[in-house]
């Protein structure tokens, strides 16, 4: 499940060394901070649900990263916005 999480975000463009290295980092910071696989894509799916009210954006192209430093972490998701959807008037 996280393999094929890590594969999504970041594409199958790396080498299988840094590939492997990037599925560990990412596997030691979910254990850490205790966050399953199921969550993590429960997450996805609902921040990809709700920036797509407003824009259409590229699903291929989505980046969701746990940065953890010495006092925190940060969760970073980074997509590219194709446009901004029109408001809708009621």
């Amino acid at each position: 499940m996280l393999s094929e999480i890590v594969k999504k975000l970041f594409g199958n463009k790396k080498s299988s060394s840094a590939t492997a290295k990037n599925r560990l980092k990412f596997a030691l910071i979910y254990d850490k901070l205790e966050i399953s696989d199921e969550i993590l894509k429960n997450l996805q799916h609902d921040i990809v649900e709700v920036i797509s009210r407003y824009f259409e954006i590229d699903r291929d192209s989505l980046e969701l990263n746990i940065n953890k430093s010495k006092d925190s972490s940060a969760l970073t998701f980074n997509t590219p916005i194709l446009s901004a959807k029109k408001r809708r008037t009621s």
